[in-house]
């Protein structure tokens, strides 16, 4: 994925949330994909943070609204409302907390199918890879995971040092755009 500015064949606009308990990494990954930039100090999302990134995909502009949803308990009313109009997920875990792999399945998955048309694509991933020495939840037993609830694929990330960032994301819009019968 590039964000060239050309002249696109096709432009497309979809809304995507990123999903997982708090401190999984989630504004880190998208820091990383928009700015290039990791920051060590950490701060919870209130609420939601709203991003903007365009891609260009075989001269194909996507416009990407990315939904950073706080994944502190206290925000569970109110989360149903972010997903309107949504058209996939990250779902993201942190692979030194094997509490937030739980989570996965059992609440933001979860969440995901009940506010979001059936259509609507995600991804598992595996963030804080860089961490080898920390790690509690396996890459195997996580693309086990993926199998299971059938996400469309599995991807280990490291926000940190920028590993599969972009690939993450080129994974997410991909099957977006297959999913709506885009050929790119």
């Amino acid at each position: 994925m590039t964000t060239e500015e050309t002249n696109f064949d096709r432009e497309f606009v979809y809304k995507i949330v990123i999903l997982g308990d708090a401190a999984v990494g989630k504004t880190s990954l998208i820091n990383r994909f928009v700015e290039d930039s990791f920051s060590e100090d950490y701060r919870a999302t209130l609420g939601a943070n709203i991003v903007r990134k365009d891609v260009n995909l075989n001269n194909t502009k996507v416009r990407l609204i990315m939904w950073d949803l706080a994944g502190q308990e206290k925000y569970q009313v109110v989360r149903s409302m972010y997903f309107q109009g949504c058209q996939g997920a990250l779902l993201v875990y942190d692979v030194t907390r094997y509490s937030t792999f739980d989570s996965i399945n059992s609440k933001w998955l979860r969440d995901f199918k009940k506010y979001v048309k059936k259509e609507g694509a995600y991804i598992l991933i595996g963030n804080k890879s860089d961490l080898t020495n920390q790690r509690t939840v396996t890459e195997e037993r996580g693309k086990d995971v993926a199998n299971k609830i059938k996400a469309s694929h599995f991807i280990e990330t490291s926000a940190k040092i920028g590993e599969n960032i972009e690939e993450a994301f080129a994974l997410l819009v991909n099957q977006i755009l297959n999913n709506h019968g885009v050929d790119i």
